[in-house]
């Protein structure tokens, strides 16, 4: 056996365990290193056991090849060391039989071809890009009768599931969990078969081929983990070799009274090998395009879910569960080496700092995506007040994005929200049928306008009267009814907005993809803010009224000059609305309002989300006009200072004029002079002395 096993660093483990084809023969191999002796027997022996040979001391059986065909069933018998006998089924598997059997079933790992390169190739985990999920359970998205097992296959859920997705903009499918489980009502979240696909819906190679089709048709698939805990089954894990290999022996670690469940004893070597190469393996041998964990927060705490004298503390005195954590952070790292287009998402209810940080680089535990339960929480309670009160509730609105960017949270409105009493989404909503459809509608438009990827439960979408359960189809029969057709409408159209509509996704984890219009008119229940990308044209105007109040001409702050057009309402009669709209594109006017330099007046309807798009004035148009104001503004300029130039001449003529006239007559009044002075010389000296004195006095 390779060293790596024994320190947890063997992550293609499931190649080596479990039965292999060779040839015409299998090989099988286990650990179970308290075990006296192990065999292994099936059909291919009649049921009769064929010992297996231990490799030295190492804990790992191994059989000789054996003489055996795909799809015989097969378990391993180990002899315990206190002389008990008890049977398993192989935790390494691929494949196993439906309920109530637990045998394991040979079958030929590396049979189907996959022709999906392109889409394997060009797959990115979708920071900047669209990412709208749709959640669904294979076995009660739809079946074929009233029974309660008239599940379709892999095959032809294909056929059904892949054209619903694509007519209805979703970019991924996640699968709640298909790895083999005993009780339907588990959901699948309690597994015996970790790397067996689920008997109920067909074979290993059939769930290849159902991945294969939705990568041909654009659609990812996730799929659900549960490294959490695993069934108490006697043929599964339970004390595999007689004693508690997987799980801790101290019941206060390894029993889980809140599910009945055992949990994984995170510190040991084979433990790890197993999580990380059952993780790895849905992505490496069936495509998955992510992994999403379950009841991270469940790993996370010793606690979790325990009362005082149910747990242990760890070695510092503390609450958190050490050996988790680095389990996490190494499954992580690995994964992203090996599969960095792969989603990491994990289901993390509590504030557990960095769990979408780098292990590297911020000591964070690794994973894409967290599950953003506090969102959830707050805003269902939220919506599920009577709008009248809602204005005392308005923290619980916006207060989200307080944190919203200390993580990469995705929002998810899951199947745990519409089970177990909780009622479906609709039924959550206050009022009147109407009343309940308008709200959810707004809700909706919120979801999908809030900064994070999303994902929506099967069946919501439509607004699904009924909560959800397992043991039966979705009530598709509702859609016969105009007010959930056009629910499935609206959610539609914003879905293929959101897809189409970069400032919805572009900048989903930087501040710069967010801002607040306004926020605090409490009073209102309203909010405005706006949705950007790096290009000004791409920006949005959101509007959502949760109020039940109609607002006839609201003015709303708006950053740039520019058109306003309505590109969707969810009060639009065509989706059930009353058809208070905003047909017209509003041109913002040079007004200040909300802090902002220009302002738009719209009507807002009650109960509803209205979304606006972004436009400047044409620069064709802005030109003309501007060459026209220039070329008027040039034509009185012109004619101001002809009129000036004309002015100037005229007062340059009249002085020209004066100074003409007055050197004319001081010509005349010295010629004048000249000509008395010439006169005065013909006379006698003594008049013309006495005459000059008389001129001199005169002057």
């Amino acid at each position: 056996m390779r060293k790596e096993f024994y320190t947890g660093h063997l992550f293609d483990v499931y190649r080596y365990f479990g039965a292999h084809k060779e040839g015409e023969n299998f090989i099988f191999r286990v650990f179970a290193p308290s075990a006296k002796g192990v065999c292994v027997f099936g059909e291919f022996s009649n049921w009769t056991e064929i010992p297996m040979y231990q490799e030295g001391q190492s804990g790992v059986y191994v059989s000789e090849p054996i003489p055996a065909k795909t799809g015989q069933l097969y378990k391993y018998c180990i002899y315990t060391a206190n002389g008990g006998r008890v049977e398993h089924c192989d935790p390494y598997g691929f494949q196993m039989e439906l309920r109530p059997g637990d045998c394991s079933i040979l079958t030929d790992l590396y049979s189907y071809k996959f022709k999906d390169e392109k889409w394997m190739k060009n797959r990115t985990v979708g920071f900047d890009s669209p990412v709208n999920i749709y959640e669904i359970h294979a076995g009660s998205w739809r079946k074929k009768g009233e029974g309660q097992t008239d599940w379709y296959t892999y095959i032809e859920l294909a056929k059904l599931l892949i054209p619903y997705v694509k007519k209805n903009h979703y970019t991924h499918i996640e699968m709640m969990p298909l790895s083999e489980h005993p009780f339907d009502g588990s959901w699948g979240y309690q597994n015996t078969g970790f790397f067996a696909p689920t008997a109920r819906y067909g074979t290993p190679d059939e769930l290849k081929k159902f991945v294969d089709e939705c990568h041909q048709a654009g659609i990812g698939v996730i799929m659900d983990f549960v490294p959490v805990h695993f069934a108490v089954d006697y043929y599964g894990l339970k004390e595999f070799d007689g004693t508690c290999l997987y799980e801790h022996l101290d019941p206060r670690q390894g029993y889980h009274p809140h599910w009945g469940t055992l949990i994984y004893n995170y510190g040991r070597p084979q433990v790890k090998n197993f999580l990380i190469a059952n993780a790895l393996f849905w992505t490496e041998k069936f495509h998955a395009d992510g992994i999403r964990f379950d009841a991270v927060a469940s790993m996370l705490y010793l606690d979790y879910g325990k009362n005082d004298g149910e747990w242990v503390a760890n070695i510092y005195g503390g609450n958190e569960n050490l050996d988790a954590v680095e389990l996490l952070k190494h499954l992580n790292s690995i994964f992203k080496k090996k599969h960095p287009d792969a989603l990491l998402i994990a289901e993390e209810s509590t504030a557990w700092p960095r769990v979408t940080g780098s292990v590297d680089t911020e000591d964070g535990l690794g994973f894409d995506y967290k599950w953003n339960m506090g969102w959830m929480n707050d805003f269902i309670g939220y919506m599920s007040n009577d709008p009248y009160f809602r204005g005392a509730h308005h923290n619980e609105l916006t207060f989200s994005m307080v944190y919203a960017y200390s993580e990469r949270f995705m929002l998810s409105l899951s199947h745990d929200e519409v089970v177990h009493q909780k009622g479906s989404l609709l039924e959550k909503m206050p009022g009147a049928e109407d009343k309940k459809f308008a709200n959810l509608r707004a809700a909706y438009g919120f979801f999908m306008t809030h900064p994070g990827k999303k994902l929506l439960f099967m069946g919501q979408e439509y607004g699904q009267v009924h909560e959800w359960a397992e043991n039966k189809a979705l009530d598709w029969e509702d859609l016969e009814k105009p007010a959930h057709r056009q629910m499935q409408n609206y959610t539609k159209a914003l879905i293929q907005l959101y897809k189409t509509h970069p400032a919805l996704w572009k900048l989903d984890y930087d501040s710069d993809g967010f801002e607040w219009i306004n926020c605090v008119e409490w009073e209102k229940s309203m909010v405005t803010f706006l949705r950007k990308s790096q290009k000004q044209e791409d920006t949005l105007v959101v509007i959502c009224n949760f109020s039940d109040v109609a607002y006839e001409e609201e003015l709303v702050g708006v950053p740039y000059a520019g058109k306003y057009k309505e590109i969707l309402n969810s009060d639009a009669k065509e989706y059930g609305g009353t058809g208070v709209v905003n047909p017209r594109v509003k041109i913002a006017k040079k007004e200040e309002t909300d802090d902002r330099p220009y302002t738009i007046k719209v009507k807002v309807a009650p109960l509803s989300v209205a979304i606006y798009s972004f436009t400047k004035t044409a620069a064709k148009t802005s030109t003309n006009r501007t060459a026209k104001t220039a070329k008027k503004t040039a034509g009185k300029a012109e004619r101001k200072m002809l009129s000036a130039t004309e002015k100037k001449e005229g007062l340059r003529k009249v002085i020209q004029q004066k100074l003409e006239t007055a050197e004319k007559k001081g010509a005349e009044e010295k010629e004048k002079r000249t000509a008395k002075e010439a006169e005065a010389a013909k006379k006698p000296k003594e008049k013309k002395t006495v005459t000059a004195k008389k001129e001199t006095k005169t002057e």
